[in-house]
């Protein structure tokens, strides 16, 4: 009649029938334990007459594991960031931290899937292995089938592990939120944005904005880890470094690092910065521009 509720729930509900209801029948199940409920349940009589027995459906896309970079680059991880009308989709590689950032008007088949393939495509080295969240953004036909077509492993993280995904997660604010806002974005926006991204912020992002690396795991009395950020490098140049130790080629057929060098030190980081900051506040005085219009059409 409840639907299987926990055994101390169930033990009150015959407490108060007898108690408070004054049911006699009620006199001699009423004073049973919680522990003797629970060993009742095992039983395969009660298994067998209880119809509301309910599974969590399990999603076979992805494998639910920890992300394993095994300290090559291409293991990225993977989110989405809502800014109201459009969503920003955020990928970082785990070893390197070599980030893309790409805009889309809504988290569906029709622009998810031609955005994947172009934020993959701007990775300098090849995508082993796509890791995201449980959320059915990623966990889908579409993105399996487009991962599986680009040999790209996909795994998603633990129940109760939130430490799986922490990386991109932290990036959405330290970079996304810190630089794109938390205001209303004009779904008009997204061509304008990925503009931005394609030509300024993801340039600067892996060629001039310096991030930090772990360099040292320490443990207290505690047994809790406490991760040192010894150094403070720009993705390019952790993977150049990478690279360089490895004695191992990481870039696709197409690219050099003669070639990315001509773009990695055309400017310096403060130049780039400036044109950067510049092309910024454009982009947000056309939101601006649009969101006026499309109030001016409302009224």
């Amino acid at each position: 009649m409840h639907f299987r509720l926990n055994s101390a729930a169930t033990r009150e509900i015959l407490r108060r029938e007898h108690e408070i209801f004054h049911h006699q029948e009620y006199a001699n199940i009423s004073k049973v334990s919680s522990s003797h409920i629970n060993n009742l349940r095992k039983r395969t009589i009660y298994k067998n007459s209880w119809v509301n027995g309910t599974k969590a459906n399990e999603v076979n896309i992805g494998k639910t594991v920890p992300p394993e970079a095994n300290n090559m680059p291409g293991s990225i991880r993977i989110d989405s960031v809502s800014q109201r009308d459009v969503f920003h989709i955020n990928a970082v590689d785990e070893v390197t931290q070599w980030e893309i950032l790409i805009c889309v008007p809504q988290i569906s088949e029709r622009y998810l899937s031609p955005a994947l393939e172009i934020l993959l495509g701007q990775f300098p080295f090849v995508v082993f292995n796509f890791h995201s969240d449980r959320g059915s953004e990623f966990i889908n036909k579409i993105v399996a089938e487009i991962l599986n077509k680009l040999l790209i492993n996909q795994t998603k993280s633990r129940s109760r592990h939130c430490n799986d995904n922490a990386l991109v997660e932290s990036k959405n604010g330290t970079v996304v939120r810190k630089n794109m806002g938390c205001c209303h974005v004009n779904q008009k926006m997204v061509l304008a944005i990925n503009k931005f991204y394609g030509d300024y912020f993801n340039l600067y992002l892996n060629f001039h904005r310096p991030c930090g690396f772990v360099t040292e795991t320490r443990v207290d009395t505690k047994g809790r880890e406490r991760k040192i950020y010894g150094q403070y490098t720009t993705p390019y140049e952790k993977l150049k470094e990478v690279s360089k130790k490895l004695k191992k080629n990481f870039l696709k057929p197409e690219q050099s690092f003669g070639k990315i060098d001509i773009i990695a030190y055309k400017y310096s980081d403060n130049e780039f910065a400036k044109i950067l900051r510049s092309k910024q506040e454009k982009l947000f005085d056309l939101n601006i521009k649009m969101e006026k219009v499309t109030d001016l059409g409302s009224n």
